[in-house]
């Protein structure tokens, strides 16, 4: 492999490892067996198992950002916006028998608080997250979809949690079509979507290689 093929390899194995465990358990050794490359050629590109994780997370973001640019594009309703969205989190967390989550959300809730760096890129990410959340927010609001208005930065924070909560409850009780049932109308709830809307309008993205290549 040529340098930067390397590189991008060992982000990719980072990235499906810390999903498919936990970031406390993968380590150096086995990212780079299950990668192909050596020690040296690891810190070559990294200096810690750390620094490599604080790169998967812009380079995850790369990977996803063609998609939400997409999910909310002005071009759609703000209703279509976030029936994309709903569409985007079945088809990139959920399969037909498993829950698959964010990794980094995941990973926050293993590692400790002193690994700051990475601490540092987690919120880094779940705020640009929820930069998106706010903006979809105004959007609703001001096409009229809305019972009311409210703290709508708080509103996004809370978008954020309860999305990911929801997956984190799908571990424990990994039952899809029930998933796929609350998560809509949690939503709604939530956002005080006008119960006319529930529902009413189909989504208009469909997956692309970067969600495709987040599942295989």
């Amino acid at each position: 492999m040529s340098v930067s093929e390397t590189r991008e390899k060992l982000l990719e194995t980072a990235l499906t490892l810390i999903w498919q465990s936990n970031y406390s358990i993968v380590g150096v050794n086995e990212i780079c067996k299950q990668a192909g490359v050596t020690k040296g050629a690891f810190y070559h590109h990294f200096e810690s198992k750390a620094s490599l994780f604080c790169e998967a997370t812009a380079y995850y973001w790369q990977v996803i950002k063609k998609d939400l640019d997409t999910i909310f594009s002005p071009v759609n309703s703000p209703l279509v916006q976030l029936e994309n969205l709903i569409q985007f989190l079945f088809q990139a967390k959920l399969s037909d028998d498993s829950v698959r989550g964010c990794p980094f959300f995941n990973a926050g809730a293993q590692i400790g608080t002193d690994d700051a760096k990475v601490i540092e890129a987690l919120k880094n990410l779940s705020q640009t997250a929820i930069t998106y959340n706010l903006a979809l927010i105004k959007s609703l609001d001001a096409g009229g979809y809305m019972e009311r208005s409210g703290d709508m930065e708080q509103q996004a924070r809370l978008m954020y949690h309860f999305i990911h909560g929801v997956m984190s409850y799908a571990y424990v009780q990994p039952d899809v079509e029930t998933i796929k049932k609350d998560l809509p109308e949690g939503l709604y709830r939530l956002l005080g979507i006008k119960q006319m809307y529930w529902y009413s309008t189909s989504p208009t993205w469909e997956a692309v290689p970067s969600v495709q290549q987040e599942r295989a």
